[in-house]
């Protein structure tokens, strides 16, 4: 008799099963004028990189709203490094409940083995003014808010994720 993992089981090595989207990291088309790149890498609790992880994003358009008009939606799988690639524009501020604007941010989903459930996080952008006066970003202690703030790289940004340890980013309980 031979033992296999069954999606019961784990969810990492089954993540290309029905997930996968025909635009996939495609949030804007490659050629898009205003689009950017968010890289990173994802990583567990001892600092070794998920191979079968599966990050999804989904944001506002640039004028703040969900819908129609901007699909919003995107989806990478990592690759033997560990790296994913979002290919999108950022998005505008979206009011929170309340009215209170919410600075610009993609909301994130990480899958990934040893996961149950999906961990949800937030990618604000460094150059933003409103990050401060964020009422989601202001409510993280102090010395935790770095690990939802992306940095600048040449083509757009990057935002490692690490799902445990010392430099564990940041997740929301939804």
């Amino acid at each position: 008799m031979t033992e296999v993992q069954t999606p019961a089981q784990t969810v990492g090595p089954f993540l290309s099963l029905g997930l996968a989207t025909a635009d996939g990291p495609y949030v804007v088309a490659p050629d898009a004028p205003d689009g950017f790149w968010i890289r990173g890498q994802v990583r567990d609790g001892a600092g070794a990189v998920l191979t079968d992880a599966l990050v999804e994003t989904w944001q506002a358009g640039p004028d703040g709203r969900f819908g129609a008009a901007f699909r919003g939606f995107g989806r990478c799988p990592t690759d033997d490094d560990g790296r994913y690639a979002i290919r999108t524009r950022k998005p505008g501020p979206v009011p929170a409940p309340g009215g209170r604007p919410q600075a610009p941010h993609l909301d994130v989903s990480v899958f990934a083995r040893g996961l149950l459930h999906r961990v949800v996080t937030r990618i604000y952008f460094p150059d933003e003014a409103g990050n401060d006066a964020d009422p989601v970003l202001s409510s993280v202690p102090a010395d935790r808010r770095h690990t939802l703030v992306a940095t600048a790289a040449g083509d757009g940004y990057r935002f490692d994720i690490h799902l445990q340890g010392d430099d564990e980013t940041v997740f929301f309980r939804i």
